[in-house]
Order: structure tokens, then C-alpha cells, then sequence
């Protein structure tokens, strides 16, 4: 975790997709990646990136000991029966690997108080990983905005309103946000000791943050904020939150006890 007095910028975990065979042009095998606006974005903010790929589930303490902040990125959908449901037909994209991870890794740093910053599917994987269920496909739902087509690669820009009094607004000190969404499932029943923060013009759940934080620094949000942040402070903003509440949790355990 550092030495006492130590000023190295903090380190951020990012679980990395499954790349299967052939997915990368001239790879016969497969590989482990992320998109490179969630790096960039947590450099510019001053953290240092690492890239885990689908470890062992059954070891996230060890996993995640030598990590500061804990970012979980877009992707496929979380495996339905991990919240109790039944597939739906446009359920895509289910890794079960990284679900078993990134749910064990989640519930380990949520305990440890390690930040944490989790984005669209990975707001989806927080939501699960504290007993939440989700919405399999939004666009079954009567009165439901369009907020993307994942399957066509296909974004939708909208507004946010963000709850005054919460993290979320300090974080990027504003309360209207204008978002980037490419997604098709959301929150349905919240978990146990979140709290809803933000929410779109339709009602859906966009932002999460713990009830009772305790100190603890964790926000999830539906959107995509990587997609927005090189130009839109308002967005960067959620990476320089992660970034100096990481160098914060460094700090504190850099300390010596007593």
C-alpha cells in the first residue's frame, strides 16, 4: 500500500474484458482488454492504471490489496441469475467470469472501503453484487426513453438530474449533467444500503451512492462519462473524485496504527 509520508499517485484497478479468439485482427488466441477513455481519463486525473484480468474469484482480498481505487467499466450484460431472473431474448454480451469477479471484488472493496467509481455495467454489477435486481430491457418498459442500442453500437445524449445533497453533485458540482448512454438494461430494485441519486427524465436510476457512507467514497452511474471527459470538466470530474479519494484511501493505509 505505500510507505508512510509516500507521494506516489494512487493505483486504480480496472477488471478487463474477455477477449475471445480471433476478436483482435492476427490474434490466434485471446486476450484480456479495456477501452483506452477509462485509462485516460483516470491519468489525466492524476492515478495510476493497472488492468486485472479474470482472476480468481475466490481470492479478491489478495486481488485487491495492492490497489487504491477500483473502477468497474461498460460491457455485457450481468448473467441474469445472479440477480434471481430469467434470460431475456435481447440479453447479450454475458461473461461469467467477470461477473464472479468483479461482484467478489466489488463486495470486498465496498467492506474495505476502497473507492470505488462504477460505470453503466458496472453500475449493474454494484447494483447485483448488494442484492438489486435489474431491468433486462428497457425498451419493454411503457414510457421508457431510448438510452442507446448496445447491439448496433449506437449512443444517446440526454440530461441527468442529480440530487442536490449528494456526492455525486460535490463530485462534479453541478446538478444537471448531460450524459452520454449506451445502454438497454438499468436499476429495478435497488440494493441493500444504496441510495438513487440521479435520475433521467423517464425515471430510470441513473446514479448510485452508498446510504451510509461511513467515509466511504463509491458513486455508480448509468452513463458513460470516459465517452464525454476529454472535453466535459463536469465529467472528468468523476475520475479526479476516484482519483484523489484513492490517493486519500492510500494515504490511511500508508499510516501507521496507534
Amino acid at each position: 500500500m505505500g510507505s508512510p509520508g509516500s507521494t506516489s499517485p494512487p493505483l486504480v484497478a480496472i477488471p478487463a474484458y474477455h477477449l475471445a479468439a480471433g476478436r483482435v485482427a492476427d490474434w490466434s488466441r485471446g486476450g484480456y482488454a479495456v477501452p483506452d477513455a477509462y485509462v485516460t481519463a483516470l491519468q489525466r486525473a492524476g492515478a495510476r492504471v493497472a488492468l486485472l484480468p479474470a482472476v480468481a474469484a475466490e481470492e479478491p482480498e489478495a486481488t485487491l490489496a495492492p490497489f487504491h481505487g477500483l473502477l468497474l467499466a461498460g460491457g455485457g450484460d450481468v448473467e441474469p441469475v445472479r440477480y434471481g431472473g430469467t434470460p431475456h431474448a435481447e440479453v447479450y454480451g454475458v461473461d461469467s467470469a467477470r461477473d464472479a469477479v468483479e461482484l467478489a471484488l466489488v463486495r470486498t472493496a465496498v467492506t474495505r472501503g476502497v473507492p470505488i467509481l462504477a460505470i453503466c455495467r458496472g453500475m449493474q454489477v454494484l447494483n447485483v453484487a448488494m442484492g438489486g435486481t435489474l431491468h433486462q430491457h428497457l425498451p419493454d418498459l411503457q414510457g421508457m426513453d431510448l438510452h442507446g442500442q448496445p447491439g448496433r453500437d449506437l449512443s444517446v445524449v440526454h440530461e441527468v438530474k442529480v440530487q442536490t445533497d449528494s456526492l455525486l453533485a460535490g463530485t462534479c458540482a453541478t446538478v444537471v449533467l448531460r450524459c452520454t448512454s449506451h445502454h438497454h438494461q438499468g436499476v429495478d430494485r435497488l440494493g441493500t444500503g444504496l441510495l438513487a441519486v440521479a435520475a433521467s427524465r423517464d425515471g430510470l436510476v441513473e446514479a448510485v451512492e452508498l446510504a451510509d457512507p461511513s467515509g466511504r467514497w463509491l458513486i455508480g452511474v448509468q452513463w458513460h462519462p470516459e465517452m464525454s471527459a476529454t472535453d466535459d470538466p463536469t465529467q472528468q470530474a468523476l475520475f479526479v473524485g476516484l482519483a484523489a479519494a484513492a490517493a486519500r484511501y492510500s494515504s490511511s493505509a500508508a499510516r501507521p496504527a496507534g
